[in-house]
Order: C-alpha cells, then structure tokens, then sequence
C-alpha cells in the first residue's frame, strides 16, 4: 500500500460508512443584476476603475493613439507585446525580455479581454495584444486598452466569457498594500500606476 492510499484509507475511516448530504447553496446571486439601478455598463465601469486610483481615458477609436500617448506622459521606453496593432511612441517589442530588461523600460501599453463594470477590473488571458503576465507586472506604468463592448455587466458575466484553460490576470487598480496602520502603498508587486484607456464609439 503507497502512502496515497493510507492518507485516501484514513480519510476515508474518518468519514464514516454514511456520508453527510451535499449541501445546498443558494446560487440566486447568479441572476441578479449587479449593477446598480439605472446604472450604465461603461459609465459603473469608468468610475470603479477611478475608485481604485486609476486614471482613465475616454476616446474614440480614431484618437486612440494620441490617447494612448499623452496616457504615457513622456515615457521613453515602452515594451509592446506582439499583436498590439497599435503605433506607441519609445516602443521596445518584448523579445523575451527578462525580468531585469523589463525593470529597466518606462511603461507597457496592453489590450484587455474585458472589463468588468461591478467590480471596475480588466482582465488580460494573455492573447494577442496582451502579452505575457510579466509585461503588466513589472514595468511601472500599465497602460491598458479596453473596447467599450468588452465591458460586462459583472463577476459572473466575465467568467461566463472567459477560456477557464486559458491563464488570466484580473487587475483592480494600481499594485497596493497597506501595513498595519493601513498606510496605503502603491507598486511593490506590480505597476505604481494603471491607465485605461476606453475605446467608444
């Protein structure tokens, strides 16, 4: 007998020959709307992202490269993951930069797979456009570009959409902690700062 079967054997005696019932969860919040009434999807979504101290940009489609400039603020060196589509001033296409190479640029500029109204996040499953993981991890500026049509209603809508066997980054804001005099303090696992810029229209 391996040591697999002596744990499954002792979970199995500390169960009993009866086992308890399932138990019942109430899963009603599925079908309730999470926005508040009279809410809009992007509007919600606009000012949860603000709440969570990220900026963010309301453009066109045709003023998104100028919005996606002015959101860099002067950034000379800007890592772009493959399929951006997108012209970035400084930019340094992520050749598999390492962690240190990634240190040492300015900014990220990424898309979005959605974004989220109730809880103001965008999520990145790293597709075109988005990158690998350690691109929105690393540099101190995020900026993130997000469709309008990519923004859902909720939690549950956006797992609905989502690849479950796809990796996935959900960001709520700028990196941030709090110690134990809940002094906020921004960048120390991630981007000091976060820019969404939203794409309407």
């Amino acid at each position: 007998m391996s040591a697999r079967d002596d744990v499954l054997a002792a979970v199995r005696a500390a169960l009993g020959p009866e086992r308890r019932p399932a138990v019942e969860v109430d899963r009603a919040y599925r079908g309730r709307d999470p926005l508040p009434a009279g809410a809009g999807v992007v509007d919600l979504f606009v000012e949860r992202v603000e709440d969570y101290r990220a900026t963010v940009t309301r453009c066109t489609a045709a003023d998104l490269v100028d919005a996606v400039a002015q959101a860099l603020g002067g950034a000379a060196r800007v890592v772009v993951p493959d399929g951006l589509d997108l012209d970035v001033p400084g930019a340094v296409p992520d050749d598999a930069l390492t962690a240190t190479a990634l240190d040492a640029v300015d900014a990220v500029v990424t898309r979005a797979t959605l974004g989220i109204a109730e809880t103001g996040t965008v999520v990145l499953d790293h597709g075109p456009g988005q990158g690998r993981r350690a691109l929105s991890l690393v540099p101190d500026l995020h900026v993130c570009v997000v469709e309008a049509g990519q923004v859902v209603r909720g939690v549950t809508d956006a797992v609905a959409r989502l690849d479950p066997v796809r990796p996935q980054t959900w960001v709520s804001g700028p990196s941030a902690t709090s110690d134990i005099e809940l002094d906020r303090v921004e960048g120390v696992h991630g981007p000091r700062r976060l820019h969404v810029v939203l794409v309407e229209g």
